[in-house]
């Protein structure tokens, strides 16, 4: 992934080097492992534990004879451990090492994800209870629905990113399976109380069954995950840049003294970070279907998922992270605008009050088909600019049926928002 959308947490993960050091961690357990069952001598296991290193460099030199990468890398160990390295990658497969390792790279993006998850998940809940009564206009199809507060939609956001937290740790425990079990996955050259012992010293579990890989659809489970994450965060970004169109001017991303919001026109601010949170997910959740993809593999393995998953796993990863981060910052200096929230609500004379007056009517013995006639006729004078509430006094078959102070009591905001508590109280928000 380019520069401009990594955070050094997770690009340290992906690092060529580092995922090279994991694959030795395995190749150094698995001649633990050897050991202890006394596959190979004990001192020859700590000669290699000694010794083994590797370079990259001269990795690159051995896979330009070898062309494969892994093998490489054994060659390197080899060359520096001296005779000893003749039992490094003993009974095993590449994969064995490969997807023994990726677990780990695996596991230790999920803490770093469910880091930034749970500190995004703290902004909105404080944001959420920071304005749990600052009314603001609901929106269907665009359009002016009902009444609500701007601490009630950040809630539903809350319980959105409660969700993901949820995925993340089922995704975190699903991808933390190891396998050393050989060419094919049958343990025909490697002692299954190895791959135990392995798995267990890099706090993994081993694959139940497995074949000359672990099977792709743990793979598929996390870029899963990772797409509907990604996919949430564009959902709040979404409705930020929404609010923050001109005509609308609920909210505002944070606009720095001498930053440019347009190279043409001097008085844009343009709600780029959201955007960028919205564009970036599109290609998160680009990755998920040749995920889905690697899971048909020929017989007990071929190659076509390998080259796939160099360039997904890292990308996604890296990404959904900067996006998290992204989100966090927009949000913890969102500008937030009540008197505009208010007076939005309040255009065409509480036109948002309509299904209150209708059931109003309606108890007073009207049938659902009369009393929506009635103030369906009475709203669409609002939309011509008239006054809902006046037009309601005014029209005598309203009257007829209700008096002038239950129609004001209709046109009453806390009616619409009486029962904020009970979602605060079911997220725990209180």
């Amino acid at each position: 992934m380019i520069e401009r959308y990594t955070r050094p947490e997770m690009a340290k993960i992906w690092d060529i080097e580092h995922r090279t050091q994991k694959w030795l961690e395995v190749e150094l357990a698995v001649c633990d492992g050897l050991a202890e069952y006394g596959y190979i001598p004990r001192e020859a296991a700590q000669t290699i534990r000694e010794r083994a290193r590797f370079d990259l460099q001269r990795m690159a030199e051995l896979e330009q004879v070898t062309r494969h990468d892994v093998m490489a890398f054994v060659r390197n160990v080899e060359e520096n451990v001296g005779p000893e390295g003749r039992y490094v990658h003993y009974g095993i497969t590449s994969y064995d090492v490969v997807d023994t390792a990726l677990a780990l790279l695996l596991r230790d993006s999920c803490d770093q994800l469910l880091a930034r998850t749970r500190r995004l998940a703290e902004v909105i809940a404080r944001l959420a209870k920071e304005h749990k009564h600052t009314p603001m206009i609901g929106r269907t199809h665009g359009i002016h629905a009902e009444p609500i507060t701007f601490g009630f939609k950040l809630a539903g956001w809350y319980d959105e990113m409660q969700r993901n937290l949820q995925r993340l740790e089922f995704t975190r425990e699903m991808v933390c399976v190891g396998k050393v079990s050989g060419a094919v996955g049958i343990h025909a050259n490697i002692d299954p109380r190895v791959e135990e012992y392995v798995c267990a010293k890099l706090g993994l579990k081993p694959a139940p069954a497995s074949t000359q890989i672990i099977s792709r659809d743990v793979h598929a489970t996390y870029l899963s995950t990772l797409s509907i994450l990604a996919a949430s965060l564009e959902r709040f970004a979404t409705e930020l840049r929404n609010l923050q169109r001109t005509e609308i001017l609920e909210v505002q991303e944070y606009f720095a003294p001498g930053q440019t919001g347009s190279s043409a026109m001097p008085h844009k601010r343009n709600p780029w970070n959201c955007e960028t949170v919205s564009g970036l997910a599109r290609v998160v959740r680009g990755t998920l279907i040749p995920a889905l993809e690697n899971i048909a593999t020929w017989h007990e393995r071929d190659l076509s998922n390998s080259s796939v998953e160099r360039i997904i796993l890292p990308d996604a990863s890296i990404l959904v992270d900067w996006m998290l981060w992204k989100l966090t910052d927009i949000l913890e200096h969102l500008a937030v605008f009540p008197e505009n929230m208010k007076r939005n609500m309040q255009k065409f004379g509480g036109l948002v009050f309509s299904e209150h007056v209708m059931l109003a009517l309606v108890s007073k013995g009207l049938s659902r088909e009369q009393a929506y006639r009635l103030v369906q006729r009475n709203a669409a004078k609002a939309w011509e600019g008239a006054d809902f509430q006046q037009s309601l006094k005014e029209d005598p078959e309203v009257r007829q049926v209700l008096s002038e102070s239950e129609i004001d009591r209709c046109f009453d905001l806390q009616h619409h928002l009486r029962h904020l508590d009970v979602t605060f109280q079911r997220l725990g928000l209180e």
